[in-house]
């Protein structure tokens, strides 16, 4: 899963656009909150990290959830290493895909369940422990990193129908260690014990009416490289999962789709208009650029307040996985739900590009049509199923 880059911040275009213009259209959302939010069913949550240039979203939302897991039973707060989740996924994903004589996806990206099937393996440890950075960087920069590791085990796969040597997972193994640190020195077993955390306590819901509804399926996405089920339900149920978690103080990890044109981080902001999205223009360079002056004044502010949004059904969803408008590309942290000053709903989001990437210290507002849409998987405690699905979901 690839980061989205930020292209350009809204104090930028106030160098594009006359005062006039700003005073026609005076909500830009760095200016004043056009949309009115407000914050209920918020649940304690450790600060936004930063993913940089790295595909390792998975890890970091996944990692967040656990920390706000751990920070609810406990009222402990840790700060959890990412890249202990990361450099072990990628030992499994080379096992796997080597296996598979490459007819497997073996990628950067991954879903939350890689990080709880690493902590059932190997257990967890602080980010002071394992910052997995490579050396002379601040930040990950994994562009090197993930182009090595594909062309060794490419050539490692090459040499199918003959037998491969016994030491190609070591020296595999040892790129890892130059390139993040080795993991011989660390003991994660000793916090798992010491959080008490059970990966057993939590389930993966999908919803897509492809498949049998209420019944554990292979979700056919790339980055469920491992094979892991999930349970599909339909949507009305998906929505009622999330709302009785917020309800009953438990967030959500969430995988979905960000490529939308209703999708602007930059504003914080992600909408399913019933407008032709086509028509909209957001702040992106990308989008305006190419649109006429005496139009600028009006479309810049498509992200200005609220709109009418589509409604969205399970059909939706199935047309938009299937023909790919809506694929598999991110995971984020849902950590409260909103309201706008229409009493529209919306769902804060924990993005991991840093505190600066946005006006909104690195969070944004999905709206409830954005994440019917969108939203390709999700994973909660198991508490947080509302009593009258818990029969059909948890076996």
């Amino acid at each position: 899963m690839k980061r989205i880059s930020i292209v350009l911040i809204t104090t930028m275009l106030l160098g594009f656009f006359s005062a006039s213009a700003i005073a026609q259209n005076d909500t830009l959302a760095n200016d004043c909150d056009p949309y009115g939010f407000s914050l209920f069913n918020e649940v304690p949550v450790t600060p936004v990290k930063d993913q940089h240039r790295s595909g390792t979203c998975w890890a970091f939302a996944a990692t967040s959830f656990v920390e706000a897991e751990i920070l609810r039973m406990t009222d402990d707060s840790y700060d959890l290493s990412e890249m202990f989740f990361v450099r072990n996924a990628y030992e499994d994903k080379a096992l796997n895909y080597v296996r598979r004589h490459g007819k497997s996806n073996f990628s950067a990206g991954g879903q939350a369940h890689d990080v709880f099937n690493t902590i059932d393996k190997y257990g967890m440890v602080a980010e002071n422990d394992y910052p997995g950075l490579t050396r002379g960087e601040e930040k990950h920069n994994h562009s090197e990193l993930d182009g090595v590791l594909k062309a060794f085990v490419d050539a490692v796969v090459k040499n199918r129908g003959r037998r491969l040597s016994d030491v190609w997972f070591e020296a595999y193994c040892s790129i890892l260690d130059v390139y993040m640190g080795g993991t011989n020195n660390l003991n994660p077993e000793k916090l798992l014990k010491k959080t008490n955390f059970n990966t057993n306590d939590y389930i993966e819901l999908t919803s897509y009416n492809c498949y049998p509804w209420f019944e554990e399926v292979n979700l056919q996405i790339p980055d469920n490289w491992s094979y892991d089920t999930y349970i599909n339900i339909p949507l009305d149920d998906l929505m009622a999962v999330i709302n009785y978690a917020f309800e009953n103080g438990y967030s959500v990890c969430w995988d979905g789709d960000v490529s939308s044109r209703g999708f602007s981080h930059s504003n914080g902001v992600a909408i399913v208009p019933e407008e032709n999205v086509d028509n909209l223009v957001g702040t992106e360079l990308s989008r305006w650029m190419d649109v006429p002056e005496d139009e600028r004044a009006d479309k810049l502010y498509a992200f200005s307040g609220p709109v009418p949004e589509k409604k969205i059904t399970d059909d939706d969803r199935m047309d938009v996985f299937a023909d790919y408008t809506s694929t598999d590309d991110h995971l984020m942290h849902l950590t409260a739900m909103v309201k706008d000053k229409q009493g529209n709903i919306y769902y804060r989001t924990k993005n991991s590009w840093d505190t600066d990437s946005n006006d909104m210290g690195g969070y944004l507002n999905m709206s409830e049509a954005y994440v019917r849409l969108n939203t390709v998987a999700i994973m909660v405690h198991k508490d947080a199923v509302p009593v009258s699905l818990r029969g059909k979901i948890i076996k």
